[in-house]
């Protein structure tokens, strides 16, 4: 077993593995320059754990210090733990990427639907990036209400021609395939509780239980819109241009239950109960690294299926209409609920890595060429749409110092 290095700061805890202590440096930096309120990352290579770091504070108001199992919402890097529920779902056999949506949900095929593949619609290709009007709270936690609202949705291209960032949706659809072919009939966050994330010992959950004890969940320190307008040149200038009109896609996109509009939402706990599997998922860094971990190696534990572990390495087949997408208006890759390494985001060691980051800041992603799961949570909201410096400083430490890898970070 390698030697652990343990790390001398007062707001850090942890360790890492020999060979892997610039990462550690990384994090101290980003602890040290203000950058951060709490943080915590953890990697596994080939199975094994070989960074688990926290730090800084939990809650920076309370000065709650950020201990080995805070726990933090971690926005859309939830979708690539909702993703892996379905990877495990279709690995038995449950659903195929190839059938119809419609197969298995029928009132799905409304609206020139019908047509629409589990894959088109898991490589963001269905055209269905908003729900219109925006669900309330109430529908979100009735699944008869939620499936009849998301079937009547009218795609905004026709599917397959185009792809945009399902950024909310994505994961109620899935969670809606997961409900009509799991053959006890559970929710996604009940299938990923019992299937995956059980068995694997994960801290991590998507619709966060009562038996979670609050006073563990990081508190999100957002930003007030005025210190965002501040750091719009930190983000695409088209993406920048939607997030300001309120008819395009980009804004639209963005809304996740009426009466709510601000990320400093998710500190409510009626938004960290009811499921939504694509914006709400709580756990640490070292779940999502060891979740990511499973799926990089195709361990049996996890239980991917060779085939779909290779469709998660494998880019979709782009859009005829070309890459560029069409809610976040820059050209971006996917595959089967994750992104791929695409020029706006280049990460892992080849275009066999898959994941999601996360508004703010957060990522989690497999890298299969390498074996490592990589897990990155805050709890200070960052304005990059992609590759927080914070993040990416993380994440060229690990691939460029300690693996070596110089291709891609």
């Amino acid at each position: 077993m390698a030697q652990k290095v343990q790390i001398p700061s007062d707001l850090i805890g942890g360790d890492v593995d020999e060979g892997y202590g610039k990462v550690a440096d990384a994090f101290r930096r980003n602890l040290g320059s203000g950058q951060e309120v709490g943080a915590a990352i953890a990697v596994y290579r080939d199975g094994r754990k070989v960074v688990d770091l926290w730090g800084g504070y939990r809650n920076g108001i309370t000065q709650a210090p950020w201990q080995q199992d805070t726990l933090v919402n971690v926005f859309s890097t939830t979708k690539g733990i909702a993703s892996l529920a379905v990877a495990v779902a279709a690995s038995r056999g449950h659903l195929s990427y190839d059938a119809k949506v419609a197969d298995y949900w029928p009132e799905f095929a409304q609206a020139g639907k019908g047509a629409i593949t589990v894959r088109q619609l898991l490589a963001h290709q269905a055209g269905l990036p908003v729900v219109s009007p925006t669900l309330t709270l109430e529908e979100l936690a009735d699944p008869a209400k939620m499936s009849a609202k998301l079937a009547a949705q009218v795609p905004a291209w026709t599917p397959g021609t185009r792809h945009g960032y399902h950024g909310i949706t994505l994961g109620w659809y899935e969670g809606e395939l997961i409900r009509r072919t799991d053959p006890a009939g559970r929710s996604l966050g009940r299938f990923f509780a019992d299937e995956i994330a059980g068995p694997l010992g994960l801290d991590l959950h998507i619709g966060l239980p009562p038996s979670v004890d609050r006073d563990r969940i990081a508190h999100l320190h957002a930003w007030p819109f005025a210190k965002l307008l501040l750091h719009l040149n930190t983000m695409p200038r088209g993406f920048v241009l939607g997030l300001f009109n309120p008819f395009a896609l980009t804004r639209g996109s963005l809304a996740f239950a009426k009466g709510y509009n601000s990320v400093a939402d998710f500190n409510r706990d009626e938004l960290r109960v009811v499921e939504m599997p694509a914006v709400n998922g709580t756990g640490t860094a070292r779940a999502i690294a060891k979740l990511y971990g499973s799926a990089a190696t195709g361990s049996p534990e996890l239980g991917l299926s060779a085939s779909t572990l290779d469709g998660l390495k494998t880019p979709a087949q782009s859009p005829t209409k070309g890459l560029r997408d069409k809610v976040l208006h820059v050209d971006s890759n996917f595959t089967l609920g994750f992104n791929k390494p695409s020029p706006i985001c280049l990460f892992g060691s080849s275009i066999n890595a898959f994941g999601t980051p996360g508004a703010g800041g957060s990522f989690g992603f497999a890298d299969p060429d390498t074996g490592i799961g990589y897990g990155y949570v805050m709890n200070k909201m960052g304005f990059h749409l992609v590759s927080d410096p914070r993040e990416l400083a993380l994440r060229q430490a690990l691939f460029r110092d300690a693996l070596g890898t110089r291709t891609q970070v």
